[in-house]
Order: C-alpha cells, then sequence, then structure tokens
C-alpha cells in the first residue's frame, strides 16, 4: 500500500507556497506476512531475514523513516534520521517519536531471544529524555539490550544516541512472553 501525506495549507500566503512542497510518500506490506513467519523463524532469525529483506519491516517502521535495523541475540541496533516531519509545535521530534524508537529497539531486542512459535508485547516503557532532538541531531541511532529475560517476562533498555554519539533519551521496558496461538 502507498499513501501520499502532503502538508496542509498555513494563513500566511507565503508559508503555504513554501508548505506546498513538503509532501511524503511512502509504501508498506501487508504486516500479517511476517507475522505469519513467527511460527516457523526464531525471533532472531525473523529480524535477519527482516535485515536482508526476505521479509517486510513493520508498517511503523516505513511510517516514521526507519532505516536500517542490526540484530543479534539480546541487542538490536535500529537507525532513524531525524526528520522535519517528526516535529512537535516547538520544532523539535515528538517524544512520542523517540519513544517509538525506543520501544522498537528494547522490545525487539527481547524478540531475538525468542524460540519459533513464541510471541512478545511490551508491558510498560519508561522513559528518560536528556536533550532535545532536530533535524540537526542527523542520524539517530537506538540500541537495545536484553537485561534479564526469564519464562514469561523480559526486562531489556534502550539507549538513543545523536550522529556525534551524545546520549539523548534511555528508556527500560518489560515484555510480556507468550506462546503465539496456531504457530
Amino acid at each position: 500500500m502507498t499513501q501520499t501525506q502532503t502538508q496542509p495549507a498555513t494563513p500566511s500566503p507565503a508559508d503555504a507556497a513554501a508548505d506546498a512542497a513538503r509532501t511524503r510518500t511512502f509504501t508498506w506490506s501487508d504486516p500479517l506476512r511476517s507475522a505469519a513467519a513467527l511460527g516457523r523463524l526464531s525471533g532472531l532469525e525473523l529480524m535477519h531475514a527482516m535485515a536482508r529483506g526476505e521479509l517486510p519491516a513493520p508498517p511503523v517502521m516505513h511510517l516514521l523513516g526507519m532505516d536500517g535495523v542490526q540484530a543479534e541475540e539480546g541487542r538490536v541496533v535500529v537507525t532513524m534520521r531525524a526528520r522535519e516531519f517528526h516535529y512537535n509545535p516547538l520544532g523539535g521530534v515528538h517524544g512520542g517519536i523517540l519513544a517509538t524508537l525506543l520501544d522498537t529497539a528494547a522490545a525487539c531486542a527481547v524478540h531475538t531471544t525468542l524460540p519459533a512459535g513464541t510471541g512478545y508485547t511490551s508491558l510498560d516503557l519508561s522513559t528518560k529524555f536528556l536533550r532535545p532532538v532536530s533535524v540537526a541531531s542527523g542520524l539517530l541511532r537506538c540500541e537495545g539490550t536484553v537485561i534479564s529475560r526469564g519464562r514469561r517476562t523480559a526486562l531489556a533498555q534502550a539507549q538513543l544516541t545523536d550522529e556525534q554519539g551524545r546520549l539523548l533519551a534511555h528508556a527500560t521496558s518489560s515484555c510480556l512472553i507468550f506462546e503465539v496461538p496456531g504457530a
């Protein structure tokens, strides 16, 4: 599916002309295609298949413009360039965008430790925003690592850094681990 977003015109004619040039088109694949692989691939195998382009990335990655994923057992790195369309009304990247990036890295790190037929969901996400983020922050790098994994729950953390390696935000996340029905 493909969707194009156009910036709505603002009251000022000069601003309206400038904003008319700001459009964004993104495309995504059926998310159930990757979900169907849960029954036959481990979490790490699924992440590697997505990284190689053999399985489509989740639609949220296309929506936000997340660039790439690197995965090993217990660790995931997700990158995303800070863009204007991530901005809040104050002219910085919205905290919800940053929280989504932190949640993605932490939860996917947990996913890399799971066998085929096992899923997870985030139970909570505790975030600390340390610096403002803007287009000038450049390529954002978010690294998630598993702190502890049990049979039913896991604890992970994620650190978000800017292109200069400065820490922008930190999060911890608890995930519920469960068998995928029908997998």
